[in-house]
């Protein structure tokens, strides 16, 4: 074998595992395997996972925090604006690099998957070419799937839809949307049919920003639902925000929640973002804006978390840290149950990895051995803590690694050194 790790948790909580690994994939998953390995890494009994995954982000905007200027009211429509003036003065160089950074953070953050949206509305396709370049360049260790997103809107915006179609024969793998955004209900309604009618046509993904709103009248989920069972679209489509549902009453999210789940559409909130922009027209009691995650997950239906942005024109803070994601997912939502934390940490791994259609995920023997080590003894302790991310593995080999965090102290009675995680008796 390649490698081994003995003494693992597991997130479904089996302990005291085995993971042997060899020329890339998982070989054996077990307890005291009788193999050696050219490597072996001793878990301690700490977590073991999978890749975390971040199915929602914008990478070409990512770490342009204070360009051309600072997001001053701190909006959602102020942040479009700015990234409108931004835009022009982009330069590939400039996207390349603040990208490849990121790419270098999510790694040590043990994020070896992100669905990133790109602005396909500058003509030059300028983001476009860059996060391609992108894509092949972290190849090897992250995998980048990419969405081609009419930031202005598909109607609104004159030559986005042509843009949209060129991004995609250029190797963008899915195809996004914004219909909130367009200038009517209707418009919006219509960009619906007319994106998910070209993903038909072409057999790819559909993932939309969708009612990203405090408006309970933006009910675009709906359409998408609707286009989705009937162009056979189910397992393929995604509703990314979905904020407005966060303001509808009762009454219509029970008919409405039952339609996405037979139409096979997924849902992507964004715990960080949603908690800043939306509720902002309101004085107190202020709306969190966060979807309905756990209705949705108690319907069936499939809810993963995003980061979306980090250092940019909607958000100044993040670090690709998606247990932070996770962690505020499980405040805002309100999910402090044993199970509902759990479900928190499957957001960020195992349900984005379907939602993005990622092959050889997962910890059986045949998988991709990508896998991370975590400094907590569960899947609740790792978002208590937002872990460390002890060792992060690419297909067998570890390309990132990080020291036990450990304070020593110097207190009458006390031990010398304090840990945080809590040991069982």
């Amino acid at each position: 074998m390649d490698l081994l790790i003995r003494n693992a948790t597991l997130p479904d909580g089996r302990s005291g595992v085995d993971i042997a690994m060899a020329d890339g994939r998982i070989q054996a998953v077990g307890s005291a395997l009788a193999v050696s390995a050219a490597q072996e890494i001793d878990a301690g009994g700490n977590l073991v996972t999978p890749p975390l995954v971040d199915a929602h982000f914008h990478m070409d905007a990512t770490l342009s925090y204070g360009l051309p200027r600072v997001n001053s009211s701190g909006t959602l429509l102020e942040g479009i604006a700015l990234w409108g003036e931004l835009k022009p003065v982009l330069t590939q160089e400039a996207l390349v690099a603040r990208a490849m950074q990121y790419c270098d953070w999510a790694v040590a953050r043990g994020l070896l998957a992100i669905r990133s949206h790109v602005d396909i509305c500058d003509d030059r396709l300028l983001a476009v070419e860059a996060l391609l370049h992108v894509k092949r360049q972290v190849a090897p260790y992250l995998d980048l799937q990419l969405v081609a997103f009419p930031q202005d809107g598909l109607l609104r915006s004159p030559s986005a839809f042509a843009n949209l179609k060129r991004a995609i024969a250029m190797g963008v793998d899915v195809v996004g949307g914004i219909p909130h955004f367009e200038r009517t209900m209707a418009d919006g309604a219509e960009s619906v049919r007319l994106l998910c009618e070209f993903a038909a046509e072409k057999g790819l993904r559909v993932d939309m920003h969708c009612d990203e709103s405090d408006d309970p009248m933006s009910r675009h989920i709906e359409t998408l639902a609707f286009h989705a069972q009937r162009l056979g679209l189910q397992g393929r489509v995604t509703g990314s925000h979905l904020t407005s549902m966060h303001s509808m009453d009762n009454y219509y999210v029970s008919k409405l929640l039952p339609l996405i789940r037979e139409a096979g559409v997924a849902a992507i909130a964004n715990p960080l973002i949603n908690i800043t922009l939306q509720g902002r027209h309101d004085s107190y009691p202020k709306r969190r804006g966060m979807t309905r995650v756990p209705e949705m997950l108690a319907a069936g239906i499939d809810v993963a978390f995003g980061h979306d942005c980090v250092m940019d024109p909607w958000y100044s803070l993040g670090s690709g840290d998606m247990l932070e994601v996770a962690h505020m997912g499980l405040h805002v939502a309100q999910m402090t149950g044993q199970e509902a934390m759990h479900a928190c940490f499957l957001a960020v791994t195992e349900t984005p990895a379907r939602i993005l259609g990622l092959s050889g995920y997962g910890l059986t023997p045949g998988c991709n051995a990508d896998l991370v080590v975590l400094d907590a003894r569960s899947t609740v302790e790792a978002i208590r803590l937002r872990a460390g991310r002890r060792y992060v593995i690419r297909r067998g080999k570890v390309i990132s690694q990080s020291p036990a965090i450990q304070a020593t102290l110097a207190l009458p009675g006390r031990p010398a050194t304090v840990d945080f995680r809590l040991h069982p008796g």
